[in-house]
């Protein structure tokens, strides 16, 4: 059969098969019911924009994040929280911070940082964004507002203050503010727009949390218009400052806190176009994350087109021997995914062998290989150890009684990407994808992969080095999960699944 036919007439014949055999066999449709949001969570009929992470004395992480809707009024994006203590259950606490009235600085809020100085008081410093301009001031400026609580919040008017000379007035937000015990001061980050420069982390200093005194440019990449959302920290003795722009989050690396800081080749840790935004780093239960947010479906679903503000995205954090940054699932993943499920699999197309916990492939170039696995739960992680070369193999969703087509989330050698954009192994040879994040593939011949799936959301880590995540509407109401390979071998073996 040549492989650009379509997989339906295949769909009902055989039996199932769990070794190696030349018939197609068939795996029943299972019962599907989708999840409460535990991993990924978001408000209802809302999004959530760019996190501000504080970690509490008791080990709670909070996630203060900018609210967003599809029907912002001419006030937009107050801040509400969330918490949790093991990134797999989250407590939503609704609205902190209101936006002001369109005569004060917020009438729109945009990123910011909440710390808490010596005394014990908690401090939200925020953007502050008028599109009147703030009587020549310009749009954006630094906001502060304090709480004994973390709950109630007053703002203190009188500390607000806006861009420096040779900036631009209105590219001027999303303070990072922390203590710098060697230097003896606090330390605030700001995302700005130097007039020679173009996009910089500019850095302030202040003694009281009040009046803040520029202190220059901390990094200047001279390659995006701005570097939003920046932020600091120490891995092991290793600096590094992670911003975002061009719908991605960036990273550089550094020798020290105030640098010099210098981007590896390949400094991004997971899709691009609001994939995965506005990422921040958190020290939390004795880990490093990064806890961002992936884009709400823009388009239509599964187009790999994503739009501002969705879920809550965390991914840990991994340091290389080289120093370099990966990315991996959080730990506490495998103590809420509990129960193993029994591994079932058969052949549906091509050339395929199963054995035990191992499914061996060889996609020809008449003909790509699949199997399938069964209907994927609503819940899952999947763990497998992935050799290929030389072609396209990953996996498959679909082929099931509402849809028997298959769309693949692919582990492309040919092109050096991991992709998934709602296409069939048939659309995937004639059209680029739009949703990727680049892999080199040629360090070694077998991967780690891990699966990560709630609902629609699908998040693939490989070797603990990168994520791709995606919105896959494709995988869920039944569809069943496989594994294939085109022009290729590929052996998926260790294979186990997970659910709750």
């Amino acid at each position: 059969m040549h492989k650009y036919q379509k997989l339906a007439a295949i769909l009902g014949a055989g039996i199932l098969f769990t070794a190696c055999g030349t018939g197609a066999g068939s795996l029943p449709d299972e019962a599907y019911e989708p999840v409460p949001r535990s991993l990924f969570p978001i408000p209802d009929d809302a999004y959530v924009g760019d996190t501000m992470p504080f970690v509490t004395d008791d080990g709670t992480l909070e996630l203060y994040y900018l609210y967003d809707t599809d029907h912002n009024g001419k006030c937009y994006h107050p801040i509400w929280k969330y918490s949790t203590k093991d990134l797999t259950s989250y407590e939503d606490h609704g609205m902190v911070l209101n936006f002001g009235k369109m005569q004060d600085p917020d009438p729109a809020i945009g990123t910011g940082s909440v710390t808490q100085d010596k005394d014990g008081k908690y401090h939200l410093f925020y953007t502050g964004h008028n599109d009147l301009g703030n009587q020549g001031k310009g749009k954006e400026c630094v906001m502060h507002a304090v709480s004994d609580d973390r709950t109630t919040w007053t703002k203190l008017p009188e500390d607000t203050f806006f861009a420096p000379e040779n900036y631009s007035k209105d590219d001027f937000r999303d303070p990072e503010v922390f203590w710098v015990e060697e230097e003896n001061c606090w330390w605030m980050l700001m995302a700005g727009r130097e007039n020679t420069k173009g996009g910089v982390t500019a850095l302030f200093t202040s003694t009281d949390l009040h009046k803040w005194e520029y202190d220059g440019i901390l990094y200047a990449p001279m390659a995006q218009y701005m570097l939003e959302c920046p932020d600091i920290f120490e891995i092991d003795g290793t600096w590094y400052l992670t911003y975002s722009w061009d719908c991605v989050t960036y990273y550089a690396v550094g020798e020290s806190r105030r640098g010099p800081f210098k981007a590896p080749a390949d400094n991004v840790f997971d899709g691009n176009g609001f994939i995965y935004y506005a990422a921040k780093h958190a020290h939390f239960k004795d880990d490093d994350y990064l806890c961002g947010w992936l884009g709400r479906a823009a388009l239509t679903v599964d187009s790999g087109a994503y739009q501002w503000a969705g879920n809550v995205l965390n991914h840990r954090l991994v340091k290389h021997e080289d120093g370099t940054l990966g990315v991996a699932a959080p730990k506490t993943y495998w103590d809420h995914f509990a129960q193993e499920k029994p591994f079932k699999a058969v052949k549906k197309q091509g050339k395929v062998t199963i054995k035990d916990n191992t499914i061996q492939l060889s996609g020809s170039a008449d003909t790509y290989a699949l199997a399938d696995m069964g209907t994927r739960p609503a819940a899952m992680l999947l763990e497998c150890d992935v050799t290929l070369k030389n072609g396209v193999a990953g996996f498959a969703f679909g082929g099931y009684a509402d849809d028997p087509e298959w769309y693949v989330m692919c582990l492309d050698t040919v092109n050096g990407r991991l992709h998934y954009n709602g296409l069939t192994v048939e659309q995937m040879e004639k059209f680029d994808s739009p949703a990727f994040t680049n892999f080199d593939f040629s360090k070694q011949e077998t991967h780690h992969v891990t699966l990560v799936c709630e609902n629609e959301i699908v998040i693939l880590y490989i070797d603990d080095l990168k994520a791709f995540s995606c919105r896959c509407s494709s995988s869920t109401n039944g569809a069943h999960i496989g594994v294939f390979a085109d022009n290729c071998d590929a052996v998926f073996s260790n294979i186990t699944v997970r659910i709750p």
